[in-house]
């Protein structure tokens, strides 16, 4: 358990080439200044808004 999530099972299985290629471009376009919603999917943009209010909450967590 981490941070109040925990799996049974291993969680290597959850994570999809999909999954790694929507953190890679998460990544990407925050170090180029942000992500324009228009032309995402509603899928690509519910992924970005849930990596931004993680990656914000590690944040918070590490100024304690």
């Amino acid at each position: 358990m981490r941070k109040g999530v925990g799996t049974g099972t291993c969680p290597r299985s959850y994570v999809t080439a999909e999954s790694v290629g929507l953190i890679e471009e998460f990544l990407v376009r925050r170090q180029l200044g942000g992500a324009e919603c228009e032309g995402m999917s509603a899928r690509k943009v519910e992924a970005f808004l849930v990596l931004e209010r993680e990656l914000e909450k590690e944040r918070t967590e590490r100024r304690g």
